[in-house]
């Protein structure tokens, strides 16, 4: 079973800004010749690595609520010129809309078991994708999503 990652996404809005700054990096990158992936770093690097890339994700919480997800692809460790040792995380280029799910803040990021993570947008159906996110909200604190 895969193991993911949730974080908050500090800064962004909303999933369109968070779209803005993928798309962002990964223009860079194919600019710089690199794959067309984007990556975050963090300074706290996981210890299980291996169970999260079998098919783990980093879960993103945009306004108290997770509401999206990229594959993770690799975890790259290295020392910064401070000699603070930190990580990679080198996310796939697609952001994917998941089931909105309230989640309380936190600091840095925590693992996410199969168990806990919000459905992916797409298997609850085409129609709800093409709803207005607050409409989506509004249903799923109601508990009909």
């Amino acid at each position: 079973m895969a193991l993911h990652l949730i974080k908050l996404c500090v800064g962004a809005d909303s999933i369109d800004d968070l779209r803005e700054w993928v798309a962002e990096r990964s223009l860079r990158a194919i600019a710089t010749g690199l794959e067309p992936h984007s990556v975050h770093t963090t300074r706290m690097v996981p210890k299980r690595v291996e169970e999260l890339l079998d098919g783990g994700s980093l879960y993103w919480v945009i306004k108290g609520q997770v509401q999206a997800r990229q594959k993770l692809l690799d975890i790259k460790t290295f020392t910064d010129g401070e000699g603070i040792s930190r990580c990679h995380l080198v996310l796939g280029p697609e952001v994917i809309e998941t089931a909105v799910q309230p989640k309380r803040p936190f600091q840095g990021w925590r693992y996410y078991t199969q168990d806990d993570v919000p459905r992916d947008l797409m298997s609850l159906g085409a129609g709800i994708t093409e709803m207005p996110a607050d409409l989506r909200r509004e249903l799923t604190e109601l508990g009909l999503l």
